[in-house]
């Protein structure tokens, strides 16, 4: 106790101290100007160097300052005036002629006189205990050359004690360390805590987004109590969190310097601050210190229409499979955020059959109040004929990588409205579940919209007997991943409709293991363990795989280990697939499963020696210190031999976050009749049906049907040309990050890293009887770029560099199951194409008179392609399946 005594008793006498003699920051004395040299610069570079140098450029003057007036109660409350003088404007890095864009410029000539006389001209600063409480300027000058003074009074607000404070300057509200010694104050800008005006946006997968990392350190060395030295650096790095090579890093840095000191005008007299700076000049007025906005305005280019007429080839269906429909897609989404609605609805109206899909795609995931407009006013919901451009309205809505209120509330309000298409109306619902589930994650859970989509989407399985309306409502809590819809997917894990609980279990084993409560168990495994009632072998199986992944207990691994031998055939080996799986890829069960497998009733011969066509396998699709990419195949027959279901997954990790890329899961039943075999128990019943269901960027969409009844079949059947079916297709924005940073010296630099995937899943099941062979396939193909632009914009001068990468692959998943002889011959194949993939590196800087300079590189190397690994017995099987002459 005595010690808190103490230190307060100290604490005070400090205080007493700086406001009674002791200078709490910069005193400058009366009558005396100091005459100092500044020197600002910006550097703009990829984050690990390059050969030609950084680009930028700096500004240089020389800067005079005096004591106007002080406070008749404080040393420390000044009124300062700053006039700048002999500006002079040159490249940050050293460069030849024609890599110079201010070679034979004058500083006139590229400021413009006006500019240049408004920086000239000189301005007050109301200093208190070292921290502004005003910057005396003039409304009518423009924005960035208030901006550069701002920059330099940074330089004059500092503290002679150490402490963290918070404090407004021209980056915003700032929280800031000092660290005093004598005659230096090092002063850290915790620049993650800054509150600035100009507010951004980013995607909401960290996989796919960007990360940043920034530091802001002045040191100022002082003499006589006023500054000798100033030095600031500040640098802002940013990264593509799944690839960290392609980033950008901005470097700023101001240097104050002191030469010199004369005679100054003498202290002015004056009540208060206002009174003098009136007599002064009546025009002046305190404009706020924390920075203006810069609007920067684009000479000579070209309209959005002209835009689009410019890159609508790249953007037909034919060029989607190529790196340039992504990147004109990024680049038009740009033009998109800047055009009105009128604009934008020319685009749509003018467009080509073919490319006007992806034009919807471009205005949807622009995500502006003028695209969102454009879109509702272009789509007719009532007509079923539009079918195609609605749906791809409502997956571009699904991706939308920062989604607003507004736009959940226009599916809303087509929802209540006549939609003329059912697929459309099954849409809706399920992507309105996708938009809740990304407004929870940013904190608008109770936005007004997302409580009534919440509510519609919770009440909406018990509101209907439809059998497709449940399921569409059961995708949609399968996307939106509400807490509160544990207990429905729950209950619908146990329906006697194995659809249900198929959409239920995936659900479930989407949530976080945390969630995965005592109740949830019970159930799943009485799904399982079959302890009400019969269930499909899928069903079973994704009851597994829902225990399997909840941090199972002992004895939940011990029953499964204690099932395999009475199963059916084919789910016998199903199981054992996927125990040895997760013990051989080391998932976080294989520990306890290591320990149930020392019992020996529960691991012997018997129950790990089935044989059977059914499998599970996992492996790594690439693997780099930024990113791991893993895949799953996981393959269930019936006891016929006919596929009953496969299931396909993608993921990706980076940085600790999860992202679930892709999953195409095919559902197969009713297909005995075809090869007169008998049915599995609990199946006898089933209706024929084949299917496919698509979940990409965690973003489960409308699954598609193939063929539904036995008439359907057969009528498929005698007409299939082997043609996949199309399952999704379109442009995707993966990527998006905005933001602007202001930098202390009162410049601002503007990011944007964008990541565009031209995409087409499409899938397929032949069925020959003729040959007794089928097949199943799912193609992937896709086109991907991501690209970072930073860009330091004075109107007057602007300097930028962007770092992208590009790629174009594909990926095959294809069965052929022979069934002219038993035991049936199945192989699996999971192809990956050679592919090609460039990275590029462009900078460029350019004056308000149109001269321009920029430097392009770029790397170029082919990845060999590859048939990815499954089991051994796999392989023994294709080698069978391909050798065998029919």
């Amino acid at each position: 106790m005595l010690a808190l005594v103490v230190f307060l008793l100290c604490a005070a006498s400090t205080v007493s101290a700086s406001t009674k003699g002791v200078a709490a920051g910069p005193r400058l004395n009366n009558n005396q100007l100091y005459k100092l040299r500044y020197t600002t610069e910006v550097l703009l570079d990829r984050a690990r160097g390059s050969r030609e140098g950084s680009t930028g450029y700096r500004i240089s003057s020389d800067v005079a300052v005096h004591l106007v007036w002080r406070g008749p109660s404080s040393k420390d409350d000044q009124l300062i005036q700053l006039a700048i003088s002999n500006v002079r404007l040159e490249p940050a890095a050293e460069r030849p002629e024609k890599k110079n864009v201010l070679h034979g410029a004058t500083t006139e000539s590229i400021l413009g006189k006006n500019k240049l006389a408004a920086l000239t001209k000189p301005f007050l600063v109301h200093l208190k205990n070292g921290k502004t409480k005003a910057f005396y300027s003039y409304w009518a000058e423009p924005a960035t050359i208030k901006n550069l003074k701002r920059g330099l009074v940074s330089l004059l607000q500092f503290q002679l004690y150490s402490g963290k404070v918070v404090e407004n300057d021209v980056s915003g509200r700032c929280t800031v360390q000092y660290q005093a010694t004598q005659g230096q104050v090092t002063r850290t800008k915790l620049l993650e805590t800054c509150k600035a005006s100009e507010a951004g946006f980013t995607t909401h997968s960290k996989v796919l987004g960007v990360s940043k990392k920034s530091s802001s350190v002045t040191v100022f060395r002082l003499e006589d109590g006023f500054i000798k030295t100033a030095e600031a650096e500040e640098t802002h790095t940013l990264a593509v969190n799944a690839r960290r090579s392609a980033a950008t890093k901005v470097t700023s840095r101001q240097t104050l310097v002191l030469v010199g000191k004369d005679a100054g005008p003498p202290e002015r007299a004056g009540k208060d601050v206002t009174g003098v700076v009136t007599s002064i000049d009546d025009k002046l007025a305190a404009v706020g210190i924390a920075a203006e906005k810069v609007k920067s305005k684009c000479k000579g280019c070209p309209s959005l229409l002209e835009h689009w007429q410019a890159v609508q080839k790249q953007l037909e269906p034919a060029s989607l499979s190529k790196a340039t429909a992504p990147r004109s897609f990024l680049a038009l989404i740009q033009s998109i955020r800047k055009a009105s609605k009128d604009e934008i609805l020319k685009v749509l109206k003018s467009a080509s059959k073919t490319a006007l899909p992806q034009a919807v795609d471009a205005v949807t995931s622009s995500q502006t109040p003028a695209s969102l407009d454009a879109m509702l006013e272009f789509l007719n919901f009532t007509d079923a004929k539009g079918l195609v451009l609605q749906e791809r309205f409502l997956y571009a809505c699904g991706f939308a990588s920062h989604p607003n209120e507004r736009m959940l509330q226009a599916l809303l309000d087509i929802n209540k409205g006549k939609i003329g298409s059912r697929d459309i109306k099954e849409s809706v619902v399920i992507i309105m579940g996708a938009l809740v589930h990304k407004l929870c994650l940013k904190g608008s859970c109770s936005l007004p919209a997302v409580m009534q989509a919440k509510k519609l989407i919770l009440e909406g399985p018990e509101s209907t007997k439809d059998e497709a309306e449940v399921q569409m409502y059961l995708l949609a809590l399968k996307n939106c991943l509400l807490p509160e819809a544990i207990p429905i997917l729950t209950k619908f894990a146990e329906s006697e409709v194995g659809s249900y609980s198929i959409i239920a279990l995936t659900a479930l084993q989407r949530y976080d293991v945390g969630l995965m409560t005592s109740e949830v168990k019970q159930t799943v495994n009485r799904v399982y363990h079959q302890n009400l009632r019969i269930y499909e072998k899928n069903v079973r199986a994704a009851a597994a795989d829902v225990i399997l992944s909840s941090n199972p207990s002992y004895m939940e691994v011990k029953n499964l280990l204690l099932s395999i031998g009475n199963l059916p055939h084919e789910m016998n080996k199903y199981m054992l697939s996927k125990i040895q799986d997760i013990l051989r890829f080391e998932m976080p069960a294989s520990k306890v499963i290591q320990q149930a497998m020392k019992d020996m009733i529960s691991h012997n011969y018997n129950r790990f020696a089935k044989v059977g066509s059914s499998s599970a396998f996992s492996g790594f699709m690439a693997r780099s210190a930024d990113l791991t990419s893993t895949y799953s195949l996981d393959i269930l027959y019936s006891g016929s031999g006919i596929m009953r279901s496969s299931n396909m997954n993608i993921y990706g990790s980076s940085n600790g976050a999860m992202l679930h890329g892709l999953q195409v899961a095919i559902e197969a039943q009713g297909l005995e009749s075809l090869i007169a075999a008998t049915p599995d128990a609990g199946e006898e019943d089933l209706e024929s049906f084949a299917g496919m269901s698509a979940l990409l960027f965690d973003v489960q969409l409308r699954p598609v049907t193939f063929f539904k009844g036995y008439s359907d079949l057969m009528s498929k059947m005698f007409s299939m040309t082997g043609d996949p079916i199309n399952v999704v297709k379109g442009l995707i924005l993966l990527t998006d990050h905005s933001e602007v940073i202001q930098l202390q010296s009162g410049l601002k630099v503007s990011s944007e890293f964008q990541g565009g995937l031209a995409i087409d899943i499409s899938g397929g099941m032949e069925i020959s009887l003729w040959y007794r062979e089928s097949k199943t396939s799912v193609n992937n193909r896709g086109a991907l770029v991501v690209a970072g632009n930073v860009t330091v914009d004075m109107d007057f001068l602007r300097a930028g560099v962007e770092v992208s990468f590009e790629t174009e692959a594909s990926l095959d998943f294809i069965t052929t199951v022979q069934f002219s002889e038993y035991p049936f011959l199945v192989c699996m194949q999971m192809d990956k194409a050679t592919f090609p993939f460039r990275e590029f590196l462009s900078k460029y800087e350019s004056t308000s008179s149109g001269k321009i300079v920029t430097s392009r590189r770029s790397r170029k190397q082919l990845v060999p392609g590859s048939e990815f690994p499954l089991h051994q017995e796999n392989s023994n099987m294709c080698n069978k399946v391909f050798d065998s002459s029919w």
